[in-house]
């Protein structure tokens, strides 16, 4: 049985040969090659070498955000609109822009009808060698109440095209080895894609009683676009959709969740369902609160679900909330494989209970949430994966 099908049998909730495991490395990995600290044996080895001779299965859920042309990736990318080789669309709005490089830092300047927009992203050496392929928000697009237009009219006149030959490249690249999840938008609605995109967490929230007529036409804009971009993907060969991440307790929090973000997960993933398709949502984050609110939202995948100590809730709690219809794709939280966190005995222990936790291990596939980072001991990494191969087949 190859890991490809492997994963397709936990997403369906089927029985296996054995328990995945499909730990993300590319961070990890990037991270090390740039300060020359991969495992000895690895030194010149690729990413898919060291995942082939490990024997697990190859990570394709978050895009390369860095596989693109700079400047013009973070140029979009200062709007929440990510382009790059291996999402399967191409965003272009058609209004006057400049890109300006100034240091580190990428300075986009839209000209609409409705006023101007300035953004400002940065990518530093500092953070390439952590590993990270996204660049920071320095300037978001909305700083005052004239943006609300000017943005919206951005949204307005974005197309959307299919680049379906990204997807199968990767798809190529990978083989049975995983599954290449389709990136559809970091965010799942219209007012979901304002608070994480467009302006300041402090902001968004004062906006919320400030201005909440220009915030409520500027979602439904947003949301429109949004729309396009699901079609496109949804029409994509993938059978899994990456559809938004990050959720969190407190920012998130249960009502805001339930009124903004849970009916738009519930109608796409139902959409997805009748083409036999699965909607996955990276829920790296505190999801206390938020369990139920994913099995009633329809998703079939929580991606990087990350357990005490690091969070509130535990892998069991996870599992028993949701039951025979949502996979998690984690369990595993990233701190476990610093030696400054934790101790080899605890380690140990550790992986004991959260084998214990997996109990028949349907619907799991074991990974490392969010990331692997960059310290990890790499010999924790060849720990976990030898537990999974003791769990034996899964019933």
């Amino acid at each position: 049985m190859t890991y490809r099908e492997r994963i397709l049998r936990a997403i369906r909730g089927d029985g296996c040969d054995m328990l995945p495991c499909v730990p993300r490395l590319d961070l990890w990995y990037k991270a090390n090659r740039a300060y020359g600290t991969l495992p000895e044996r690895f030194r010149n080895a690729s990413l898919s070498e060291i995942v082939e001779s490990l024997d697990i299965g190859h990570h394709m859920v978050i895009p390369d955000y860095r596989d693109a042309s700079f400047p013009e990736s973070d140029a979009s990318r200062s709007l929440g609109l990510y382009q790059c080789n291996s999402i399967c669309y191409r965003i272009d709005i058609d209004v006057e822009r400049t890109v300006e490089v100034e240091g580190n830092d990428v300075v986009t300047k839209y000209k609409t009808p409705k006023g101007n927009v300035t953004t400002r992203v940065r990518y530093d050496e500092s953070m390439k060698k952590e590993g990270v392929t996204l660049s920071l928000v320095r300037e978001h697009a909305i700083k005052e109440k004239s943006d609300f237009e000017a943005v919206g009219y951005l949204f307005e006149n974005a197309v959307v095209s299919p680049c379906y030959e990204n997807f199968e490249r990767k798809k190529d690249e990978i083989g049975d080895r995983g599954i290449v999840a389709a990136f559809c938008t970091t965010s799942a609605s219209g007012m979901h894609f304002i608070l994480q995109e467009l302006m300041p967490l402090d902001k968004f929230f004062l906006a919320t009683y400030d201005y909440p007529e220009e915030l409520s036409v500027l979602s439904a804009k947003v949301e429109a676009l949004l729309e396009r971009i699901f079609d496109v993907v949804a029409k994509s060969p993938a059978l899994v959709i990456l559809l938004g991440v990050n959720f969190d307790s407190m920012i998130t929090y249960p009502p805001f969740f339930e009124k903004y973000i849970a009916p738009s997960l519930k109608k796409k993933s139902e959409l997805l369902h009748r083409t036999g398709k699965y909607l996955l949502c990276h829920t790296d984050g505190e999801n206390k609160d938020l369990l139920d609110l994913y099995v009633e939202s329809g998703i079939d995948i929580a991606d990087s679900y990350c357990p005490a100590p690091m969070t509130k809730t535990t892998l069991k709690e996870a599992r028993e909330a949701f039951g025979d219809r949502v996979t998690i794709w984690g369990g595993v939280p990233s701190v476990a494989f610093l030696e400054d966190s934790m101790s080899e005995p605890d380690f140990d222990r550790y992986l004991d209970m959260t084998m214990e936790s997996i109990g028949g291990g349907k619907r799991m596939i074991v990974a490392i949430a969010d990331s692997t980072p960059p310290d990890a001991k790499f010999e924790r990494i060849e720990k976990l994966v030898r537990k999974t191969r003791e769990f034996g087949p899964v019933r």
